[in-house]
């Protein structure tokens, strides 16, 4: 029996929408300097400003500390680094690697303190992110910050040196930065740190990426390792960090102790440490969202003393859809006493937003709307900072509730409340730049 135009009609119009096609990463437009070179992964002077302190570490010999990231990003751009140094000659003995605590960033006074405790001479901040501040300590030092974040020229710790991916797009992770730096340094600093460079780079940007001009061909890398591998090593890598325990120093001890990603994929405490962290995901991530009265900002609230809260952001983001939807937020209350720490994301609808949503433009302008003019600054140091594209904060629980008041959740505007498509039924990996381009992530 032929089917009526009006039936016909019916199951078109619920015909799944078409996919949104988002633009490949690597084909991001680089800027040009003026012979018309790409500015790539950052600019030239930074980057041998750079070199030339790796190599005066190397051969005075002195007290070395290195403070990584927590994430697979930052982990193997301290292991990169590590390696550069004892292939040019520096003492292995004289190398020290400071992870920080729960919650605190290099700039808190318990941090510049016990980073002072090792008397170093030289001090490398490896993608931890950078403020306008006092010298990362108080003794006399010499300091590099290698990153990616976003930051403005004068955002850097007094008396440091800095080299940064954040202004040449498409920017580069700081693993692959600190790779590019460190690999003209010494010939064994390719075949010895290249699977690092991929497992912080997928770390960051997912495992979709091509590598493809301006990114460096790591065919052989991927030959040698396989991408299976070099992929479920970054899931386990990331694991330590999001648990309760937040075990960033058995990661750091795994990854620098391997010679291949093959070896950290039967470690028992990465193995343990993924299971718990997807446990508390399956948890919590089923939360409502509540939307703001203009419909931009999707607002979910968990407790959590896991770091699930990035995790849930970037899956809710490839989930929800409108028009008028701009920024997922996350807000965990149960990771720090007394705080709220959230995290953001734009969601897979507006990718192709033009001008682009910037998250940390957005967080700051609705500060910026509030009654009481002094709550940007009581929501302090640590709010709408990251990327422009994934940003967040660790702020006080009443100043979140002010921030919150802005947004007028629940007065809802008829016909904006956005909505959820059909969940993916594999697993994901979350927290990575290339999520906001559309790519699938890695599991974990």
């Amino acid at each position: 029996m032929k089917r009526s135009a009006a039936s016909l009609s019916k199951t078109a119009s619920k015909a799944k929408r078409p996919r949104l096609q988002l633009p490949e990463y690597h084909l991001t437009p680089s800027l040009l300097d003026e012979t018309g070179e790409a500015i790539w992964p950052a600019p030239k002077d930074q980057i041998e400003k750079a070199r030339q302190l790796i190599r005066e570490c190397a051969g005075a010999n002195k007290r070395t500390l290195i403070v990584p990231d927590k994430d697979a990003d930052g982990l193997t751009s301290g292991a990169i680094l590590q390696r550069t140094l004892v292939l040019l000659g520096l003492d292995p003995g004289l190398i020290s690697a400071h992870l920080l605590q729960k919650g605190c960033n290099i700039h808190d006074e318990s941090e510049r303190k016990a980073m002072a405790a090792y008397k170093p001479d030289f001090i490398f901040i490896l993608d931890q992110g950078s403020r306008r501040s006092p010298p990362v300590i108080d003794a006399p030092h010499r300091a590099l910050v290698i990153d990616h974040h976003w930051a403005l020229e004068g955002d850097f710790p007094e008396g440091s040196e800095h080299v940064t991916a954040c202004n040449s797009p498409p920017v580069a992770t700081s693993s692959l930065l600190t790779y590019h730096i460190c690999s003209s340094l010494h010939e064994d600093v390719q075949n010895t740190c290249d699977w690092l460079c991929v497992m912080g780079t997928h770390g960051d940007l997912g495992n979709a990426l091509k590598w493809e001009p301006p990114f460096p061909d790591m065919k052989a890398t991927f030959k040698a390792y396989t991408k299976k591998a070099l992929n479920e090593a970054v899931s386990l890598i990331n694991a330590p960090r999001r648990t309760s325990k937040y075990d960033v120093p058995a990661a750091w001890a795994a990854l620098t102790a391997a010679a291949t990603p093959a070896e950290l994929l039967k470690n028992p405490m990465l193995l343990a440490a993924r299971a718990e962290v997807n446990a508390e995901v399956e948890r919590c991530t089923h939360t409502a969202p509540m939307f703001s009265g203009d419909a931009r900002i999707a607002v979910f609230r968990i407790n959590s003393a896991a770091q699930v809260h990035p995790v849930i952001a970037t899956r809710w983001a490839g989930h929800l859809q409108s028009s008028k939807l701009e920024v997922v937020l996350v807000a965990n209350e149960g990771y720090l006493p007394g705080m709220v720490n959230f995290s953001c994301r734009v969601p897979r609808s507006a990718r192709t937003r033009d001008p682009p949503v910037n998250i940390i433009e957005v967080l700051r302008g609705i500060a910026e709307r509030a009654p009481n003019p002094t709550l940007r600054e009581r929501l302090g140091e640590s709010f709408a900072r990251g990327h422009k594209e994934a940003s967040g904060g660790i702020v006080p629980k009443a100043e979140f509730e002010e921030f919150l008041e802005i947004l007028e959740i629940g007065k809802k505007q008829r016909g904006t409340s956005p909505s959820k498509t059909k969940k993916d039924s594999g697993a994901k990996q979350a927290n990575t730049l290339m999520n906001y381009f559309g790519k699938e992530p890695v599991t974990g």
